[in-house]
């Protein structure tokens, strides 16, 4: 695995740490040596680190869409879509964010579909409509989005291999958490004495 240099001041960014944890889980552990999907996905990750991100799509009223069935909606040409640029943003955002979710969220997954508020996202299967939406943002394969193509297609291609990375990941995060709460309960136990 590559080691991720440090920022000015020995310090990680964000991004730096949830990159160490993507390219090790994926290259070590999944065994998904794909450095351009490692790197995509990390920095998927920090992006959506700020909620604003998360939820970045809005339909032509401005309100914005936290259901993938709407998201899904909202990127076809024949319904929503007001051109083939916002479908494929869209659906770029569609197989980042169910890639994101089930990776991290699987439970928030399986919760939603259970809700008792019914959503359109409780008939979408996550997985699906991630690799479907990364595979629809390849086929934009000309002019300025030549370059990307590829690396959408390896992404649909490597989707469920990615979630189990993601899930990988979120053990990690899950551990550290752990961790540092127990030293701050050291530390507070020893002021304490």
């Amino acid at each position: 695995m590559r080691a991720m240099p440090l920022s000015a001041g020995g310090k990680r960014s964000l991004r730096e740490f949830l990159g160490e944890l993507v390219w090790r889980r994926f290259f070590a552990d999944v065994g998904l040596e794909e450095p351009e999907v490692a790197t995509y996905v990390s920095g998927m990750l920090a992006d959506f680190a700020h909620i604003d991100n998360l939820y970045r799509i809005r339909n032509a009223q401005g309100k914005r869409l936290e259901d993938v069935g709407e998201m899904l909606v909202e990127s076809n040409p024949l319904l929503d879509a007001s051109s083939f640029d916002r479908e494929r943003e869209v659906r770029k955002h569609v197989g980042d964010y169910t890639l994101f979710m089930t990776g991290l969220f699987p439970e928030s997954v399986a919760r939603g579909r259970q809700s008792r508020k019914p959503r359109l996202e409780a008939f979408v299967d996550f997985l699906q409509a991630g690799k479907e939406s990364y595979a629809i943002v390849s086929s934009f394969d000309q002019f300025e989005y030549k370059d990307e193509a590829p690396l959408f297609r390896r992404l649909s291609e490597t989707f469920e291999l990615c979630v189990v990375g993601l899930n990988l990941v979120k053990q990690d995060l899950q551990q550290l958490q752990r961790e540092s709460y127990q030293r701050l309960e050291q530390v507070l136990g020893e002021v304490a004495e």
